[in-house]
């Protein structure tokens, strides 16, 4: 007759089993992104895969709260999160979503190790994989081509960022959305609409009319 305490010791073991598996399947979408950019070989694995951690995020929960040292970088293998901050009158101001192959964190905060000017929250639950700024640092030493791969990153938030900033400028809100429906139809189909009138900084209803409005024209 099996024992409580062999029970015990079988369901530990179980989990344990489980979510060893669940990290490896998100580990694997982690390299299908890696390679998009570099090449990896088998060594390089069996090394990134020890850097990180994984974490569940529930919907609405903070992954990093302003003024709070970001202590990790972030890949979604998982979900939508979004990055930003709040004016003196309590108005959100959208910075970045990110969903399944993103990496989302106050960068200078995690470089600098200083207090965060964002918020980071989850709009769907999530799974993630983290490194901390201590193992990011000595994946840069014990894989030198992840150096490769964060830089092509980096560049491509650049200019990323230097093409809304520009948009911002030169164009009109339903320009700006339109815009958006064509470059980033996977945002338009899992943000909130008052989330991406933030993120294009126009009103909710603003938005609702420049929606109406093409509807009308088609």
């Amino acid at each position: 007759m099996l024992t409580a305490k062999f029970v015990n010791q079988y369901y530990q073991i179980e989990n344990l089993s489980l979510r060893s598996v669940k990290k490896q399947i998100m580990i694997d979408v982690l390299f299908s992104h890696i390679q998009e950019k570099v090449t990896l070989t088998d060594n390089d694995k069996e090394a990134i895969k020890t850097f990180f951690i994984s974490k569940k995020l529930r919907k609405r929960q903070y992954l990093l709260q302003e003024g709070d040292v970001c202590k990790y970088m972030t890949f979604i293998t998982k979900g939508l999160l979004r990055t930003y901050n709040v004016d003196d009158k309590g108005d959100e101001h959208m910075s970045v979503f990110g969903w399944e192959g993103w990496w989302l964190s106050d960068f200078n905060s995690f470089l600098s190790q200083t207090p965060a000017v964002f918020n980071i929250d989850a709009i769907e639950d999530s799974e993630l994989l983290m490194i901390s700024r201590a193992d990011y640092e000595a994946l840069m030493i014990k894989v030198p081509i992840m150096d490769r791969y964060f830089r092509i990153l980096y560049q491509n938030s650049i200019v990323t960022k230097e093409r809304r900033l520009m948009s911002s400028i030169t164009h009109t809100a339903e320009e700006k959305y339109v815009k958006l429906t064509e470059s980033n139809p996977k945002m338009i189909e899992r943000v909130p609409q008052n989330l991406i009138a933030s993120y294009l900084g126009i009103a909710p209803e603003t938005l609702s009319r420049i929606k109406k409005n093409i509807a009308l024209r088609k």
